[in-house]
């Protein structure tokens, strides 16, 4: 007897998007889609087409190249939202149409400031628009959880009459307990007469800290749709982590008893790619894609592993895609070494790209003896940084002086948009404070920095130190990302990354 398939639905585009601080490219947002196909994910959440001419475009570009999963548009139960998202997705192989509407008194009069009966009526007016378009719409009654049950089920009951083929039931403040969430979706089951008409879905938020526990409890209520983003992203405390939900059904199939589409061993490979493109780092002791996962400090844990991994370790490494790290580089290795390992490590590069990143290689390898997976999967990530933002500025020198009883001193030549060289000087009140005092020199853009990070690649002295930044301009927020040896360098290198996003994003600013 074969299992019941649990639906796997990713809104990392969508909602992980809505993150403070996060502002994603078309291309990058391309990127993560095409990764998230490979992942398996039955239905990928492109974003809010009636948000934004970008979103719109973002959508329509992952409906037009990614064609397995099915792609989503969000839409607010207005008229135009509906007609917007069908114009994002309506070129996806698998089109989906996702509406959704306050459903809770407490949003209902302070939100929407309408009587129940109106929002029911917007409700199903908006599904039924919807249907005019496609065949698979999805309906969310925003706030489900704190949402009085006779209501909901009234609510729910109107929809799928009028055509949702997928009624989600939305915990979208994070409210709700585990126990309290299994009762409420049997309650559902039990209340609306046609609910076999569509699948319920679930999408948790993780204000208590208790998405994922949500998600599976519904799940084991019977739910076949589960909503959520990679690495939890999402508005505030975020959404649940999809590849904790995903592994929890995988390694307690006995329990659960349903199945998934998902190709395990590209989890941490999403993971990776995910982080690098958003800018937000994954906590160490995260589970399954942290840094710490299968890391074991205890003596009696670490014999226990040594005799039997599965003494405590309940899942393999190799099952979600952790790379072994036993192939090193070196400068003496060539092309087709460095494709062989790029290839393993997932990444499938055109020649023209190859011999991008073999350029690089060669210059880290001259200043390292040993280039390791994690040093490969920076210079990808510093590639892909740069692809789809034009380089206004370009950085062609930095030159640092410092010391404990020296005014710290940085010397920077720039490429303008005419192609000129500039060279200009600035102090600081330390050597990434005076580079940045140079830049702002040259190219002369008011900003705000509001967050700086260094992160070590690897270990050891001669690791590369990753720099995430983000600026404000204008009210908005840019991320750069810039990784070297050197670390002033790669402070640099995020700063004029940050900085020619704000300029791809608005012209007048320079």
């Amino acid at each position: 007897m074969s299992q019941e398939k649990v639906t796997i639905f990713d809104t990392t585009l969508r909602d992980g998007e809505q993150s403070a601080g996060i502002g994603l490219t078309t291309q990058e947002k391309l990127e993560i889609a095409r990764q998230l196909e490979r992942l398996g994910v039955d239905v990928i959440e492109a974003g809010f087409a009636a948000a934004s001419p970008g979103d719109l475009q973002a959508v329509q570009k992952i409906a037009s190249e990614v064609r397995t999963p099915k792609i989503a548009s969000l839409a607010r139960c207005y008229i135009d939202d509906v007609d917007k998202a069908w114009e994002g997705v309506k070129g996806a192989a698998r089109p989906r149409l996702h509406v959704f509407i306050s459903s809770s008194d407490i949003q209902i009069m302070n939100q929407l400031r309408k009587n129940p009966e109106e929002v029911l009526d917007i409700a199903v007016a908006s599904v039924e628009r919807a249907k005019t378009y496609c065949e698979d719409v999805e309906f969310s009654p925003m706030d489900a959880t704190r949402t009085e049950p006779e209501y909901l089920y009234k609510m729910l009951e109107a929809v799928i009459n009028a055509g949702a083929t997928t009624v989600n039931i939305a915990d979208t403040v994070g409210y709700i307990i585990p126990s309290e969430f299994a009762e409420r979706i049997e309650d559902i089951k039990r209340n609306v007469p046609n609910i076999d008409k569509a699948v319920l879905s679930v999408h948790c938020h993780n204000d208590l800290g208790l998405s994922v526990a949500n998600s599976l409890a519904a799940v084991k209520a019977g739910v076949r749709q589960v909503e959520g983003c990679i690495n939890g992203l999402g508005e505030r405390a975020g959404n649940a982590s999809l590849e904790e939900i995903i592994m929890a059904i995988e390694t307690r199939n006995d329990f659960f008893d349903v199945s998934t589409n998902i190709d395990t061993t590209q989890i941490y490979r999403t993971s990776r790619l995910v982080s690098d493109i958003t800018g937000f780092p994954v906590q160490p002791n995260k589970a399954i894609v942290g840094a710490n996962a299968f890391r074991h400090a205890s003596g009696i844990h670490q014999d226990g592993v040594l005799k039997d991994s599965s003494t405590f370790e309940i899942m393999d490494p190799k099952s979600i895609g952790w790379p072994s790290n036993s192939f090193v580089l070196g400068k003496l290795s060539g092309r087709a070494g460095l494709r062989a390992r790029l290839e393993e490590l997932g990444f499938h590069l055109e020649q023209k790209e190859l011999n991008e990143v073999f350029e690089s290689f060669k210059e880290l390898a001259d200043r390292k003896r040993e280039v390791t997976d994690q040093d490969l999967e920076t210079l990808l990530s510093n590639s892909r940084r740069t692809a789809d933002i034009p380089t206004v500025y370009g950085l062609e020198h930095v030159q640092v002086s410092t010391g404990d009883h020296g005014v710290p001193t940085a010397t920077v030549k720039i490429r303008n948009p005419e192609g000129e060289e500039i060279t200009d000087a600035a102090t600081g009140t330390g050597p990434v404070d005076a580079v940045y005092m140079a830049i702002n020199r040259v190219i002369g853009i008011e900003n705000k920095l509001t967050e700086f990070r260094v992160d070590s690649v690897t270990e050891g002295i001669d690791a590369i130190g990753d720099v995430t930044i983000r600026i404000e301009l204008q009210g908005d927020t840019f991320v750069g990302r810039g990784s070297d040896t050197d670390i002033i360098v790669a402070s640099a290198k995020a700063y004029m990354n940050a900085l020619n996003r704000a300029l791809a994003a608005n012209p007048n600013a320079g």
